[in-house]
């Protein structure tokens, strides 16, 4: 995880990240929940529990790369088969990408596991 952000954004922007995390999953799980527990065929189940877990993931910063991409990718998927054109899944496919690219922010269970540690060595009297 650290080769792919130099660093994790605290601060304003940190919280601005949050922010994008929480609302985008709290949008994908507002569709995702109810599709899913409607009696979907196979393959809609599949796409709809990837989303929700996605989204969970997302909402907490935990592999935030994938989870933007699975969350990005499903979205999309769901728009070009559907045919619904929703500024939602739009704006929720948009904003998972850029988190994909950003990075969770230090914010996060991923800065937390994979964030830069900072190690004082003792120093010796004599």
């Amino acid at each position: 995880m650290r080769r792919l952000y130099s660093t994790f954004a605290g601060g304003w922007p940190g919280i601005g990240l949050l922010l994008m995390r929480l609302v985008v999953g709290a949008v994908v799980l507002w569709h995702a929940g109810p599709r899913l527990f409607s009696d979907p065929p196979l393959h809609g189940i599949i796409a709809y529990a990837s989303m929700a877990v996605a989204a969970l993931f997302l909402m907490a910063g935990l592999w935030t790369p994938f989870a933007g991409a699975v969350v990005a990718i499903v979205v999309i998927s769901e728009l070009l088969t559907t045919g619904e054109p929703s500024v939602a899944h739009l704006l929720a496919a948009t904003i998972a990408a850029g988190l994909m690219m950003l990075g969770p922010g230090r914010l996060s269970i991923d800065a937390r596991l994979f964030g830069w540690k900072r190690i004082d060595a003792p120093v010796h009297k004599k």
